[in-house]
């Protein structure tokens, strides 16, 4: 059966609070397999026999967004997809002077060209991204929190839903769950 990777959007911000437990759990109850997650960020390691990412996130969002109250957007990757997704950001030199932190916004589908480049041209203090297929690095210097470079921004950029991690997490979830 495969297996994937979902990233929640906004759980456990603003006042949309879950427990990965109950979360688990929930999962489990909708026919869902080996559901395990990592930090209370929501990030999900399942198995079904839906056979598309595309198709796992739909029933995920509509499956937890019952069991929540509220909307649940899941960015999700087959474990090569999130592999790839660090080899990729791997292969990327500093954007910044060192010490800067790395995150990564997975989006929902490719970001377009011109997206792409709106990104890869960010020049603001402290802030730079580059767009990677259907991820975008973003490089800050900066407290997360002042940072311009948000995910609401990132959003209207790209017209994509997506979701922020810091990289750290992203490598500890491929080595927990990539293939």
């Amino acid at each position: 059966m495969p297996s994937y990777v979902a990233f929640l959007r906004a759980v456990n911000v603003s006042g949309r609070f879950v427990k990965m437990a109950e979360l688990r759990a929930a999962l489990e109850a909708a026919g869902f397999t080996e559901v395990a997650t990592y930090i209370q960020s929501g990030n999900v390691f399942l198995r079904t026999p839906l056979r598309s990412a595309r198709a796992v996130s739909v029933e995920l969002s509509r499956v937890l967004g019952q069991w929540a109250g509220f909307d649940v957007r899941a960015i999700v990757r087959t474990p090569t997809e999130l592999r790839s997704a660090v080899e990729a950001v791997d292969g990327v030199p500093p954007l910044l002077e060192a010490g800067a932190k790395r995150y990564v916004a997975l989006a929902d589908a490719e970001v377009p060209a011109d997206a792409a480049a709106e990104l890869d041209a960010w020049d603001r203090p402290g802030e730079r991204a580059r767009a990677l297929g259907s991820h975008v690095l973003a490089e800050l210097t900066i407290p997360f929190h002042r940072s311009s470079l948000t995910n609401a921004r990132i959003e209207r950029i790209t017209g994509r839903t997506t979701t922020w991690r810091d990289l750290t997490v992203v490598r500890a979830l491929d080595e927990r769950w990539g293939a």
